[in-house]
């Protein structure tokens, strides 16, 4: 399996006959892959093996440029798997500082344990950032793999336009990105097991757009058959942000934020996004992190057929209507508070909540001005009542965000699930804080912010210098992941922890808190109002219309 394990190799000096350790060498694997062998280094203080860098496929360019990657590339010699910091093209942020942001971005690291492996399971981390910043080992799994039970993936895929654009033509069919993360799955299913992996055993997991990712690829029939467990947190794919309503008015809307105007011709459209600098539309996604309609432009799509490969032909709601799809093992949930996500803006979006509550429905409800508008009222009402948006009702403003972007469209895919004979689904709500978890905003209160359960399981720069109580909350968290990792239960049986059935109708769950706590009817009063809205008023996204746009959609303001 490993052609070439090279042990820890001690630099000795003697001093008058005493022998002084004065440093010792990391020891190094090669392996030989199908494009080549690649040489890993064992971390010293890690105790295990890392594999970073390396091309998993490529990233085509000129015309098809939005396309589906190409194959990877081969080399002669040993390829040196050292991490480069390579991350796709995206707005630079604080913690991308030091990276290196290229076009051929397309890249895996593999975390390995130390010793002679064979056939551990594999489970492959989807990085999030809302489809339009990130990278793979923005946190890594080292604690996971440390146990010796699994080995760890983790890789970047194209973001922004660059991943997502839809304009539903042979040059952007749309969900490149999408086809990334297939293109890795693949990638892993002809390598992993010369790793010591079983590509028989693949989990995927994912937190945010991450858990999106993962959750549309449950359904997508070219991802079928490469993964056997999913990890969802967080999000789902039938949240409004997770697949494009409209990607056709979505890619318009960006070009005309940019200052391109002549959105209504395709075939101008298409040549603005292949001739503009690719740098000025990544930068230009910043333009998106913050809209109040909850969604960001480009996400996955329903991609409509132009004679190549489709990641995703249908809505993810129609697939889970169907019944016809595999179905898996999942572990599945969210935060208590997701919305604290947006508790930075609350002094900013008070007012204009109060104003005009229509900018923040977003734009899977409602087919008419008017029955938007309605719905904004009724919304409105059931979490503030009567009372304007004020200081006095921030923990309102935080369950308004929690179900509309993330809650309850996990309860939403959840249940599809189980109507469709999943039964195999884990559901579950993160609710621990410790005591550096800030207040909330004029409140005496905590709460579990967005993918709290993620930052939890990964790695933790400063691990060492947590309270023993985060500590203890972080062993159990990756204790009840590795148990789902390894065994498809999060809670097998002679485990110590309380018992942890499938969910049932009644979305029964486990609350992971200080103590874990099995639970009746997650958020019952919140999935009762948006199952009645979604039931009326609910649009299906669809794939790029060429056709004449609609009356309201001509009105619409971009």
């Amino acid at each position: 399996m490993f052609e070439n394990v090279v042990g820890r190799i001690i630099i000795i000096l003697f001093f008058y006959n005493t022998p002084i350790v004065v440093s010792e060498i990391p020891s190094y694997r090669d392996v030989t892959i199908s494009q080549g062998v690649v040489r890993g280094y064992r971390q010293p203080e890690e105790n295990i093996f890392t594999f970073e860098n390396i091309p998993y496929a490529t990233v085509p360019t000129g015309y098809k440029f939005y396309s589906a990657p190409l194959p990877p590339p081969t080399w002669n010699g040993t390829f040196e798997a050292i991490d480069k910091k390579t991350i796709c093209q995206q707005p630079r942020r604080e913690n991308t500082i030091d990276s290196n942001i290229q076009v051929q971005c397309l890249i895996v690291n593999i975390f390995v344990p130390h010793g002679e492996i064979k056939n551990l399971p594999v489970v492959v981390f989807v990085h999030g950032g809302a489809f339009l910043y990130g990278f793979g080992n923005s946190r890594t799994p080292k604690n996971l793999v440390k146990s010796g039970k699994v080995i760890a993936v983790t890789f970047n895929y194209r973001l922004g336009p660059h991943g997502f654009l839809c304009l539903g033509t042979k040059a952007a069919p749309g969900n490149a990105g999408l086809k990334d993360q297939i293109a890795l799955l693949r990638w892993i299913q002809n390598n992993i097991e010369k790793f010591g992996g079983n590509p028989n055993d693949v989990t995927i997991s994912g937190c945010s757009a991450g858990s999106v990712s993962v959750d549309v690829l449950a359904v997508s029939k070219m991802a079928e058959g490469l993964f056997h467990k999913v990890i969802a947190g967080s999000s789902s794919n039938v949240n409004a942000f997770s697949v494009q309503t409209d990607p056709l008015k979505n890619a318009q809307l960006f070009a005309q934020l940019l200052g391109f105007h002549n959105i209504n011709d395709l075939e101008a459209l298409e040549n603005f996004y292949l001739e503009t600098p690719y740098e000025v539309l990544a930068n230009g996604t910043v333009l998106l992190y913050s809209r109040t309609d909850s969604v960001v432009l480009f996400s996955p799509c329903i991609e409509k057929d132009v004679g190549q490969e489709m990641s995703l032909d249908e809505s993810p709601v129609k697939i889970l209507e169907s019944k016809n799809y595999t179905k898996l093992p999942m572990l599945y949930g969210f935060c208590e508070m997701e919305g604290l996500f947006r508790i930075n803006r609350f002094d900013e979006w008070k007012t204009q909540m109060n104003e005009n509550f229509l900018d923040f429905l977003p734009p899977d409800l409602g087919t008419s001005l008017k029955k938007r508008k309605t719905l904004a009222n009724d919304i409105k009402e059931f979490y503030f009542g009567k009372e304007p948006v004020s200081d006095s009702n921030v923990s309102k403003y935080i369950d308004f965000f929690t179900d509309i972007m993330f809650g309850y469209g996990m309860l939403r895919s959840a249940r599809l699930q189980l109507e469709a004979g999943n039964n195999q689904l884990y559901l579950y709500e993160y609710s621990f804080v410790h005591e550096n978890d800030p207040f909330i905003l004029n409140t005496t209160n905590k709460g579990a912010t967005h993918c709290a359960q993620n930052t939890a399981v990964l790695d933790d720069p400063n691990e060492k210098t947590l309270s023993d109580e985060f500590k203890k909350m972080k062993a159990v968290m990756r204790e009840l992941w590795l148990n789902f990792i390894t065994t498809g239960a999060p809670v097998p049986q002679g485990s110590s922890y309380p018992a942890w059935p499938t969910m049932s109708l009644d979305r029964s769950f486990m609350s992971l808190n200080s103590t874990l706590e099995y639970r009746d009817a997650l958020n019952p009063e919140s999935v009762h109002f948006w199952d009645n809205i979604f039931k009326h008023h609910y649009i299906y996204p669809k794939p790029p219309d060429h056709s004449t746009r609609s009356e309201f959609e001509l009105s619409r303001p971009l």
